[in-house]
């Protein structure tokens, strides 16, 4: 029985196919962590949430920025924009057992046996590992509630509030869970986040650093996390793996053994 992580997908299937096969991975005694943004950019979106989907229980997946982009969209698709590639996932028949199914997905993936905690864009400096499973419990709950998901996903969108605050209520405390696990880059010691800057570590904005290069809460529980293309994987921390290897941007995807840290790569020219 082996665990695998792989990168951002992003609608690209076939290198995640090609990985896999490489390891002769085997869905009834394997297991596939997916670190978010499923979809979206690439090439097969419809086929990439379908192929999962086949995967079962033997898919972990938490929820990116572009996977909560698509739901909205699926309630509004005046968001759509001219980049996305998810209209064939909202054109396809069985869009609504993919979409509930996607609804399904948390935020955040703890493995207490391994000590090892996911998620899309990783743990602000201001949160130990309780506090980030119960903060991204609040906005799971609010995505599989039928009544309460369109409220939510009209107020989704936002860099504001900037920093956490346990007293935040409603809209705004949901926005900045929601920003902090899933869109993250840089932020200051206290949690306040910069939201626009996508460059390089070495290209902080003044004042701001790379999240993970900041006093952890849970030193001892090491963080898997994609989003940050830039980075190309690389972070030279301890217990620190970042998977986004930019596949969607003709780079590569990245897959790697969770136990042993072994990785593996696909280059991925569509």
């Amino acid at each position: 029985m082996a665990v695998y992580a792989v990168g951002d997908i992003q609608g690209c299937l076939a290198p995640l196919q090609c990985l896999l096969r490489e390891v002769d991975f085997n869905p009834s005694q394997d297991t596939l962590w997916a670190v978010g943004d499923l979809v979206n950019r690439g090439p097969a979106s419809l086929d990439t949430l379908r192929y999962l989907d086949t995967l079962g229980n033997a898919c972990i997946s938490v929820l990116g920025n572009h996977d909560l982009h698509l739901l909205a969209a699926a309630y509004d698709p005046k968001r759509l924009r001219k980049s996305d590639t998810l209209l064939p996932i909202l054109q396809a028949p069985d869009r609504d057992r993919l979409l509930g199914n996607l609804r399904q997905r948390p935020l955040a993936h703890f493995d207490r046996t391994r000590g090892i905690i996911m998620t899309h864009a990783g743990v602000p400096p201001v949160w130990d590992t309780a506090e980030t499973l119960q903060y991204a419990a609040e906005v799971e709950a609010v995505l599989r509630c039928d009544q309460q998901l369109p409220w939510f996903l009209d107020e989704m969108y936002g860099n504001e509030p900037a920093r956490w605050s346990a007293e935040l209520d409603g809209t705004r405390r949901l926005r900045v869970i929601t920003n902090y696990l899933t869109r993250m880059r840089f932020c200051r010691a206290d949690g306040t986040l910069d939201l626009k800057s996508k460059e390089t570590p070495g290209n902080a904005p003044m004042g701001f650093a790379p999240w993970f290069t900041l006093p952890r809460r849970d030193p001892e529980v090491d963080i898997i996390f994609g989003h940050w293309a830039a980075l190309e994987g690389q972070v030279d921390i301890a217990g620190i793996h970042a998977l986004d290897t930019g596949c969607v941007w003709g780079n590569r995807l990245t897959l790697m053994n969770v136990d042993s840290g072994e990785k593996r790569h696909c280059d991925c020219h569509h």
